[in-house]
């Protein structure tokens, strides 16, 4: 019998697990199986969690128990602001995370906040209008109408305390997995200059065995150009 490897799917702010519906079918197709997350807060259909309660170690802690309960080979996928949570629970499981995969995202350093500005009242931050989306550097290139349409719906407005929680990580086995680096509105040349922590990005990625991938589209290739996005994670996780 032969064990699939396991994908574990972490989405950005705003979105929960439903983000992947474009990019599941293929990843099962080609033998992977994998595991969307929504992360506590961020189930458009939950009203029986309180967002402005939840935080950083929720997220983690998520995280950590999908990889718990499975069994073989386990790679962990983060989009965009789920790429730091994914850095995280690669820090508490370093044995069990046989490589981690960063869409448009990185690991990030110990203390690294991501909403450093966010009042502390703040129970949340709702999707902005696209406009200032597009203006902070967040590229909507490809998403037709439709999609566009099916984000707005959906999304949910990302944790407060999340958002401004600090970044924890400290067990140095976390760089002895490989990972991943899917490039879409950043082009890999321009990425590996910016690798090396510190502000304003305050990454790790530079401190690990890195492979990089470009997809050109923009930051949510899950949305623009799901079936590539499927091929490049089915890549990532036989490699």
């Amino acid at each position: 019998m032969t064990t699939r490897t396991q994908l574990v799917l972490v989405p950005g702010f705003w979105l929960g697990g439903w983000a992947w519906d474009d990019v599941v079918p293929a990843l099962r197709a080609a033998g992977v199986e994998p595991h969307p997350v929504t992360l506590p807060g961020l189930d458009p259909d939950d009203r029986g969690t309180d967002p402005a309660a939840v935080t950083r170690a929720d997220h983690v802690r998520a995280v950590t128990d999908v990889v718990d309960a499975l069994d073989g080979d386990v790679v962990l996928v983060g989009h965009s602001g789920g790429g730091a949570v994914v850095g995280e629970a690669v820090d508490r499981r370093p044995d069990r995370v046989r490589r981690a995969v960063y869409v448009d995202s990185g690991p990030l350093e110990d203390g690294a906040v991501l909403a450093l500005d966010l009042p502390a009242d703040a129970p949340g931050i709702p999707l902005p209008s696209w406009e200032e989306l597009a203006a902070a550097g967040s590229s909507l290139d490809g998403i037709d109408a439709d999609g566009l349409a099916r984000f707005r719906a959906r999304a949910v407005p990302h944790p407060g305390g999340v958002a401004r929680g600090a970044v924890h990580v400290s067990d140095p086995r976390r760089f002895d997995v490989p990972v991943t680096a899917v490039c879409t509105s950043l082009p890999s040349e321009v990425l590996r200059t910016m690798v090396d922590g510190g502000p304003p990005l305050h990454t790790e990625l530079g401190r690990y065995d890195v492979t990089y991938v470009d997809l050109p589209t923009g930051h949510w290739p899950m949305f623009s150009r799901p079936g590539d996005l499927a091929a490049v994670l089915v890549d990532a996780a036989r490699a």
